[in-house]
């Protein structure tokens, strides 16, 4: 699925920022995919990330999440990020038409917890590389999950 969207901005030190789609007139239709010949709702990554910077850099952490968004073909209608003090961690999440990506980092442990749940024609697993050449990860471990199976 893919969309031209209208971005605002929100305001900082908590991010959020509001997208709305130019396609009003979208007809309905069955987001449910077939992976790995079963049909789900979608598939969800869990990531790790480990050895990771610029976890404390909520505008770095916004613009990364737009750009896993753009490579991943999802359609962005709001991101919500808060920066903790005093650590400097990053808790937020990216809403999608097709679900969203999640984060919650620890800079003082360079360690950021990533969910990237995407159904529909959107492609999750684009995200993996922008996310480990963004946050400079010395290592990403990825688990693969397929939501809702053997619903009818």
């Amino acid at each position: 699925m893919q969309s031209n969207a209208l971005f605002q901005l929100g305001s900082k030190p908590g991010v959020s920022t509001d997208f709305q789609s130019e396609n009003t007139n979208a007809i309905a239709k069955d987001h449910f995919i077939s992976r790995q010949g079963v049909k789900c709702a979608g598939v969800h990554l869990i990531i790790d990330l480990h050895g990771a910077s610029r976890l404390d850099d909520i505008d770095h952490i916004e613009n990364t999440l737009i750009e896993c968004v753009k490579k991943s073909g999802a359609t962005l209608l709001h991101i919500h990020l808060h920066h903790f003090e005093p650590n400097g961690g990053v808790s937020g999440v990216a809403v999608l038409a097709e679900s969203h990506i999640s984060i919650h980092s620890w800079p003082e442990h360079n360690y950021a917890a990533i969910d990237v749940f995407m159904c529909g024609d959107a492609n999750p697993e684009a995200c993996v590389p922008v996310l480990e050449k963004a946050f400079a990860a010395s290592s990403a471990q990825v688990n693969s999950l397929l939501r809702g199976e053997g619903v009818e």
